[in-house]
């Protein structure tokens, strides 16, 4: 019963799981971005392909 109160009160791994999750959402975030520029990205050099044949 006191190592289940001990593993209650450590902090150090909620501490871990947040940081987890905020890394986890900052991927997300960089993956919609990152997505949206390489369609664009895709469309511009398409066009300049076509430019230059």
């Amino acid at each position: 019963m006191a190592k289940f109160l001990k593993l209650i009160r450590n902090n150090e791994g909620a501490t871990a799981i947040e940081y987890g999750l905020i890394a986890a959402l900052i991927a997300v975030a960089a993956i919609g971005a990152m997505s949206g520029i390489g369609s664009k990205l895709s469309t511009t050099f398409n066009n300049v392909g076509s430019s230059l044949k």
